[in-house]
């Protein structure tokens, strides 16, 4: 009987100091550990930015007269020359000798504005023929590794500019013919009963109606804005950046149109950084100084044909990208007695670890020392993890770095 008590109570000790060791061994932090790994780093700079139609036409009325109602609607196909509405003239006083002379000096005008235009158009015409040349020559030099790719691809770009700049003074040259038949017009119809006689408002391009300003039916005076006409194939992208941001940024640099309703980035270039800068006040009060950056858009049309006029995306600066970078989640890095470390996971504890970094954006920097590929390191330690704390790892399906780095705002 005693040696059956015995052993109950000395089970009953084992349990009892079992139960103690539990309650006063120290338990492993749970932390989420990311992998040190290789792959692409690009740098970037995001910023919100607005889509705009690159050639856009106001058409105004010529002549005072009655409007009848608008029949067409936004996002109606426009031709060339097509007659948009046309206008009954009111009737006016015949036009005496000061605004006779008056109208005669308008239409000289527009007639000498359409010769600029014209001799603007034949220079553009020159220029192309001139980087077409350039590109031809320059393609099989780079092809036969003669000359690099940096001529190459500026012999591509100075191509494509002289092919938008010779479309943008062909629809300058309509715009001024358009200005001079409605020139010619007041001299013609001034003066004269409305009868049976009508002025047409003929679109000066092809293109889509982008906005109606006056749907109704009424009188109308001569300038007034009617409609605009527009080609959203001409889309380019106009993005506000730090002026600190904007330094970095050329004309010819690669930019990602992401966040603007496909399921795909879009592929652009810079054409423009704008030389000039302007202050805006940030959402939170405060002053900064911008800069505008317009883009083209170099993805085929049928992507993004669902794009409008203003409509957002985010444009994405890209930098500099390179491949098979060693390199760890950003918020796995802090600042430490003046160093830049990580807690390195290794048997189960936490290694304060130096490092020398890189590259870096806001989701990934590059490691230069400290680190191997296949390591482990903490992400977001916070102030109860030391050096040589026990862990105990745990799985985030939202950790995703190792794509593409990024800074900007």
């Amino acid at each position: 009987m005693k040696t059956r008590t015995r052993m109950v109570l000395l089970a009953l000790a084992s349990v009892v100091l079992a139960l103690i060791y539990i309650g006063l061994r120290p338990m492993p932090l749970a932390v989420t550990l990311a992998p040190v790994a290789t792959g692409l780093l690009r740098v970037t700079i995001e910023e919100e930015g607005r889509t705009r139609i690159r050639e856009r036409f106001d058409i105004s009325a010529p002549v005072a007269g009655y409007a009848p109602r608008v029949e067409l609607h936004p996002g109606d196909p426009i031709e060339r020359e097509q007659t948009l509405l046309e206008l009954q003239p009111t009737p006016a006083t015949a036009l005496d000798a000061r605004a006779y002379a008056e109208a005669q000096a308008r239409a000289d005008r527009a007639r000498a504005a359409l010769e600029a235009e014209q001799s603007r158009l034949r220079a553009a015409e020159a220029r192309l023929d001139l980087a077409r040349q350039e590109f031809e020559r320059v393609e099989p030099l780079y092809r036969s590794g003669t000359v690099s790719r940096r001529e190459f691809d500026n012999a591509a770009a100075a191509l494509k500019e002289a092919e938008a700049m010779l479309e943008s003074v062909r629809h300058a040259v309509e715009v001024a013919g358009h200005e001079l038949r409605a020139a010619r017009a007041t001299l013609e119809y001034g003066g004269r009963d409305r009868g049976d006689v009508t002025v047409p408002v003929v679109s000066p391009v092809a293109g889509r109606l982008l906005a109606v300003h006056r749907e109704s039916q009424g009188i109308v005076s001569p300038g007034e804005l009617l409609m605009t006409v527009g080609d959203p194939s001409s889309l380019e992208v106009v993005t506000d950046v730090l002026s600190e941001h904007a330094v970095r940024i050329a004309p010819g640099m690669r930019v990602l149109f992401e966040r603007w309703g496909g399921e795909r980035p879009l592929e652009g270039r810079v054409r423009v950084v704008e030389p000039s800068g302007f202050t805006k006040i940030s959402a939170l009060g405060v002053e900064e100084q911008r800069v505008r950056v317009i883009s083209d858009i170099l993805s085929p049309f049928d992507e993004w044909k669902g794009l409008g006029d203003a409509y957002r995306v985010e444009t994405v600066f890209v930098l500099e990208e390179a491949e098979d970078v060693l390199q760890i989640p950003a918020s796995a890095l802090f600042r430490h007695k003046e160093r830049h470390k990580v807690f390195r996971a290794e048997d189960s504890r936490a290694a304060l670890t130096t490092v020398r970094i890189g590259r870096r954006g806001g989701t990934g920097v590059e490691i230069l020392e400290g680190l191997d590929a296949g390591d482990f390191v903490i992400v977001h330690p916070d102030n109860e993890i030391v050096d040589g704390a026990l862990i105990e790892g745990i799985d985030d399906p939202r950790l995703d770095y190792g794509a593409e780095s990024s800074q900007g705002r």
